[in-house]
């Protein structure tokens, strides 16, 4: 009755894994659609603001805030670093593993909830946002199921 129990939510656990990896890739996938989105966002409110002071703007200062944007704003890492603790993930719930692991998945979903934190609080994109809540609500249930493991 455990072992059939246990591969029930094994096999519970690895579809949110298959979730969170799906929405991990679309987040990354894009992440640099949003730079050079707030580019064109920065053009047009510059070029707009200055036409009516008749200013101009030189293109080395747009550069320049579109990079701090860009440095401010990248989630590489994390995105990295999230995709990590998916693969650790995965190697917990597989049959190989033999060792108890609720409380290592406890802690995992811990850290990878941090990483969709971090990437939410960077992120000024709807669309990230969006995945994000989904990724969140996955790792939610990574933790409540993580209780039920051994």
């Amino acid at each position: 009755m455990r072992a059939t129990e246990g591969q029930a939510l094994a096999a519970t656990l690895a579809e949110f894994g298959v979730t969170v990896r799906a929405r991990l890739a679309e987040i990354a996938e894009r992440s640099p659609q949003v730079v050079q989105a707030y580019q064109e966002r920065l053009r047009t409110r510059m070029a707009t603001l200055l036409a009516e002071a008749g200013a101009s703007v030189r293109e080395e200062d747009i550069i320049r805030e579109v990079a701090v944007f860009a440095e401010r704003s990248d989630i590489a890492e994390e995105v990295n670093r999230l995709g990590g603790h998916l693969d650790q993930f995965a190697r917990l719930i597989s049959p190989q593993h033999a060792e108890p692991a609720g409380r290592t998945l406890d802690f995992l979903a811990q850290e990878m909830l941090r990483e969709a934190n971090t990437i939410a609080s960077k992120s000024s994109d709807v669309e990230i946002s969006r995945r994000i809540v989904e990724i969140k609500a996955c790792i939610d249930r990574i933790k409540e199921q993580a209780q039920n493991a051994e």
